[in-house]
């Protein structure tokens, strides 16, 4: 199961620079993550000030 990023993204950059695997990019105003590589860490919601990555 992987991570997604909620509407509440408000487009910080801080899981982008921690995530393991790289799997998080900038999207149109969010954070987008690539389901196909993300390895259910949780490491993006632990460093998001807004909460916006929830569990699938």
């Amino acid at each position: 199961m992987a991570y997604k990023i909620s509407d509440e993204c408000i487009n910080c950059g801080a899981c982008i620079s921690e995530c393991p695997t790289g799997c998080i990019s900038e999207g149109d105003g969010v954070a987008v993550i690539n389901a196909d590589e993300c390895v259910d860490c949780g490491t993006c919601a632990s460093v998001c000030p807004v909460e916006a990555p929830q569990a699938e």
